[in-house]
């Protein structure tokens, strides 16, 4: 029996790395998945690799259309929605004394602003006991140089899980955030090599983490294993914003 048997799931951004680990995963475990990715060739791949259980939805976490196509498809295939994994987001360097209006607006459109409209517009359809998972950043957490804009973003969530793990308290619906440390994925090889060594050097076992090792933190929030944990940030990280 899966920790996920006949749970209805919707993961945002899950075209490749973490959030496509934790679709997979959630799979295997048995739920039923809608994912979603801005580039239908990416989204298409991506459920053909997670094989069964699973709808593609392209879209686009920062257009609130998007959402609201994403959710009719919820609706009219499954009719509602026990877990809601908000993924998508995005990072980019942007050290104080450069910033741009642009990066500014990029980085809080799609990771604070397209969060909150993918949690609140997935209200309809959640049914009471379900859970929610907001997608962190140990970035907020720790003095990171030119990470100041995009740990901000990441920061608001922390505080939208706190307020709303109250007012969704009668519906018994769990709020958390799940903060990722340093994770080998195809955004941390485009980095150059000085600044992988800078997150490695942070950890104590010395390695990057594993999109898997995400995916199984993401299991135990959307599953009644952390039933009694509510308003919380978990902080997936090797242990480098902890020491």
């Amino acid at each position: 029996m899966g920790k996920l048997d006949g749970k209805v799931a919707v993961i945002t951004g899950a075209t490749s790395g973490m959030a496509l680990a934790s679709a997979k995963l959630f799979v295997e475990e048995g739920a039923y998945v809608f994912i979603t990715g801005r580039r239908q060739e990416n989204l298409d791949e991506a459920v053909k690799e997670i094989g069964l259980n699973v709808t593609g939805v392209q879209a686009d976490s920062a257009k609130l259309g998007d959402l609201d196509r994403l959710y009719e498809a919820v609706k009219q295939e499954k009719g509602h929605i026990d877990v809601v994994f908000a993924s998508a987001g995005h990072g980019g360097r942007a050290p104080l004394g450069t910033i741009t209006e642009e990066q500014f607006d990029s980085l809080f459109t799609l990771n604070t602003r397209g969060t909150l409209f993918t949690v609140q517009k997935a209200l309809p359809l959640m049914r009471d006991g379900g859970s929610i998972i907001m997608n962190g950043s140990i970035a907020h957490l720790k003095g990171m140089p030119g990470l100041g804009v995009y740990g901000g973003s990441k920061a608001a969530l922390r505080s939208f899980a706190r307020s709303w793990a109250v007012e969704l308290a009668e519906r018994r619906i769990r709020v958390n955030v799940l903060s990722p440390g340093p994770i080998d994925t195809n955004a941390m090889a485009g980095l150059p090599p000085d600044a992988k060594e800078y997150f490695r050097s942070g950890i104590p076992r010395k390695e990057l983490g594993r999109s898997e090792e995400i995916a199984t933190a993401a299991l135990f929030l959307a599953s009644d294993d952390s039933s009694f944990v509510n308003g919380s940030e978990l902080c997936v990280d090797g242990g480098m914003a902890q020491i």
